[in-house]
């Protein structure tokens, strides 16, 4: 196990990454830890952001674009997030019927301690509900 040491630096972008709504990159992170004049590097957010999603106080995923995207965790142990393609409304879900399949799957192939990532990229009923002109 890799033991990260706890710096102010690491807590300043724990604290920007708490303070962010929703899933942001660490590129945004950083902009606003430029913005609030800290001193922080972009590599030292890079490996704050990572260190962070390792130990579970962040969830990481990538978007539709490919983009590495992270948020503070509110939910401990293993989830999956349904998340808004137009205005970033996250839910963490719990999905049994996924984490079934996975475990099948797996040793159907011969393989043991599978890991997988789940999440659901949509619209929300509000922004599926908005006109499409707004």
């Amino acid at each position: 196990m890799v033991v990260h040491r706890n710096t102010w630096q690491r807590d300043r972008v724990r604290e920007a990454l708490s303070d962010a709504s929703g899933f942001v990159s660490a590129q945004t992170l950083y902009a606003t830890l430029r913005d609030d004049d800290t001193g922080i590097g972009l590599a030292t957010v890079y490996r704050a952001l990572a260190g962070l999603a390792a130990q579970g106080e962040a969830d990481s995923l990538q978007s539709p674009e490919g983009e590495n995207l992270f948020r503070a965790c509110t939910s401990p142990g293993h989830h999956h997030h349904l998340i808004c393609r137009s205005c970033g409304l996250t839910v963490e879900i719990a999905a049994t019927d996924v984490e079934q399949w996975a475990q099948r799957t797996a040793a159907a192939h011969g393989f043991t301690e599978a890991e997988h990532v789940v999440d659901i990229f949509g619209l929300c009923a509000s922004c599926a509900a908005a006109p499409a002109s707004a």
